[in-house]
C-alpha cells in the first residue's frame, strides 16, 4: 500500500539531489553540443590525418559503454595527477560521450546543405569563419533541433550511471532510502514521476525553441 507520510518524509531528500541531476544533465549537454559541433567540422577537414584521428575517436567513444568511460575518467585519470569531483567527471563524461553521438547529428545538418551554397560563398571570397557562421550553420541547426532535444531527454535518463562514480543524484537517494526503511515503491515512483517531467518540460522547451527559431 502506498504510504503517504514516507512519501513526504523521502520527497525533500530526493528533490535536493534532484538539482544534481539537472545540472550534470545540462553542463554536460553544454559541453556535448559544442564538443560535437567542433568533432564534426574537424572530421569533414581536408587534412586525412584529422579527419581519420577524429572519425576513430568517435566511432571508439560511441562503441564503448558510457559506464566503462565514466569508470575510466573517475578512477583511472587520478593515476595520471588528474583527479576530479564526481560532478565534474560526471560531466565530463556524459558531455564526452553524447558529443560524439551529436557530432553525427551536426554531420547530417551540415550536409544537407547544398554543394552550390559553399561553391557560391568561396567564389565570392567569403573567409572560411563568415561561411560557417553566417551561411551553413545558420540553415543547418534548425533542423537538427528536434534530435538534439532527444538526445537532450536521454542524457537526463543516463544521469543513474553517475552513481557509480558516487555522485548521488535522485536515483541513488531513492534506493539509499529504500535499502534504509525496507519501502522502494514510494522514492522510486518518485523519482519516475521526476524523469517523466523532466523530459516532458525538455521536449516542450525544444519544441519553444524549434518554432521560435523557424519562425
Amino acid at each position: 500500500m502506498w504510504d503517504w507520510s514516507y512519501t513526504l518524509f523521502v520527497l525533500p531528500d530526493i528533490l535536493k539531489a534532484l538539482k544534481i541531476t539537472i545540472l550534470a544533465t545540462f553542463l554536460g549537454f553544454a559541453m556535448a553540443s559544442i564538443l560535437g559541433l567542433i568533432l564534426a567540422i574537424c572530421r569533414r577537414s581536408q587534412y586525412k590525418p584529422l579527419s581519420m584521428a577524429v572519425g576513430a575517436f568517435v566511432e571508439f567513444i560511441r562503441t564503448t559503454p558510457l559506464l566503462a568511460q565514466l569508470y575510466f575518467i573517475f578512477y583511472v585519470f587520478p593515476q595520471f595527477g588528474l583527479a576530479l569531483s564526481p560532478l565534474a567527471a560526471g560531466v565530463i563524461g556524459l558531455g564526452l560521450h553524447y558529443s560524439t553521438y551529436l557530432s553525427e547529428v551536426y554531420r547530417a545538418g551540415i550536409d544537407s546543405i547544398p554543394q552550390a551554397q559553399w561553391e557560391a560563398a568561396t567564389a565570392l571570397s567569403f573567409s572560411t569563419r563568415h561561411i560557417w557562421l553566417k551561411i551553413i550553420l545558420p540553415q543547418a541547426i534548425p533542423p537538427i533541433l528536434p534530435v538534439m532535444g532527444n538526445y537532450l531527454i536521454g542524457m537526463f535518463k543516463d544521469t543513474p550511471l553517475l552513481s557509480a562514480i558516487t555522485l548521488v543524484e535522485i536515483l541513488q537517494v531513492a534506493k539509499l532510502q529504500g535499502s534504509q526503511y525496507f519501502r522502494y515503491l514510494e522514492p522510486v515512483t518518485i523519482v519516475g514521476l521526476l524523469f517523466l517531467i523532466l523530459s516532458y518540460v525538455s521536449s516542450l522547451g525544444i519544441k519553444r525553441l524549434e518554432a521560435r527559431v523557424n519562425h
